[in-house]
C-alpha cells in the first residue's frame, strides 16, 4: 500500500490551559480520531553532517525530510511507513510506502529486498538512500490526540505532547524515551487542510491570540541534542 498526501500544514504552540479551552471548544464542531490518542515514533534520516535539517533550518522555498514511522511502539509485524515529507513554499505533500518492520530492516541492508507494488515511491526512496547516503539520525516520539471536523473530514487538528528525542537507540522496537524537547506543560497544535480555515476556527485562534509559530521536532532535536553537544558541528547559515 502507498499513500500520498498534500496539503496546508500549520503549528502553533499552546500551554496547557490554552489546550483544555481549546479542546472544550472543539469537541463541539469536532470528533476524537478513532485510534485516540497514541504514540507516534520516528526515526528521521540524514547524511553523517546532517545536510537535510540543516538546509531545513535555513527555512528554504523548498525542503524534504526522510523518516520510518510507526503508530505506537512497533513489533517485527508491525505496520511502518517510510515516508518523504516535502515541502514546497506553503504545501506539505508526504509520499509514503507501507510495510512490515522486519522488511524495512532488511530494505536498511538490502534496497532490494523490498518488492513493493508502487514502484515511483520506492524508486524514490531508493533514489534518496543513495544519493545521500543516509543513515538513522534521530528518534523522536510524542503522545497525539487527533480531531476530525464532524462535516468535513479535510480538517484536522492535532495535539502533540511528551515530545522526547535521542540521537543513540534508533530503533522503532526499542521504545519511547530520551530528552524532553517541549515543556512539560506545552502542546504542539497543528491544523491540517486541503482548502480553507473554518471560520469558527479562525474566531478562536482571535479570540485567545494564539499565534502561528515554527517548530520542527526533527530541527529542535538537531539543534537541542547535536549543535548544543559539539560545536564543531556545521550551523544552517543565517541570511
Amino acid at each position: 500500500m502507498a499513500e500520498i498526501f498534500r496539503r496546508i500544514e500549520k503549528k502553533y504552540v499552546v500551554n496547557d490551559k490554552q489546550y483544555e479551552i481549546i479542546k472544550d471548544i472543539l469537541i463541539k464542531y469536532m470528533d476524537e480520531d478513532s485510534h485516540g490518542k497514541s504514540t507516534i515514533c520516528n526515526v528521521y534520516f540524514d547524511t553523517e553532517n546532517y545536510d537535510l535539517i540543516r538546509h531545513s533550518i535555513e527555512k528554504p522555498y523548498y525542503k524534504d525530510k526522510v523518516r520510518l514511522r510507526s503508530y505506537n511502539i512497533p513489533k517485527d509485524e508491525s505496520t511502518v511507513f517510510l515516508e518523504i515529507k516535502r515541502k514546497c513554499d506553503k504545501v506539505v505533500g508526504k509520499r509514503r510506502i507501507e510495510m512490515k518492520l522486519k522488511e524495512f530492516n532488511k530494505y536498511l541492508e538490502n534496497p532490494n529486498s523490498l518488492i513493493h507494488a508502487n514502484k515511483q515511491i520506492k524508486t524514490e526512496l531508493d533514489y534518496y538512500f543513495k544519493l545521500y547516503n543516509l543513515k538513522p539520525t534521530m528518534y523522536i516520539s510524542y503522545s497525539r490526540t487527533a480531531y476530525y471536523q464532524k462535516d468535513n473530514l479535510d480538517f484536522r487538528v492535532t495535539f502533540d505532547s511528551n515530545i522526547k528525542a535521542r540521537g543513540y537507540d534508533l530503533n522503532l522496537e526499542l521504545g519511547s524515551y530520551g530528552s524532553d524537547i517541549l515543556d512539560k506543560n506545552k502542546y504542539v497544535m497543528e491544523i491540517k487542510t486541503l482548502g480553507s480555515i473554518p471560520l469558527w476556527f479562525v474566531k478562536l485562534l482571535t479570540e485567545f491570540g494564539i499565534k502561528q509559530a515554527s517548530y520542527s521536532k526533527y530541527g529542535t532535536a538537531y539543534e537541542e541534542l547535536v549543535l548544543k553537544e559539539n560545536f564543531n558541528m556545521p550551523r544552517a547559515c543565517v541570511g
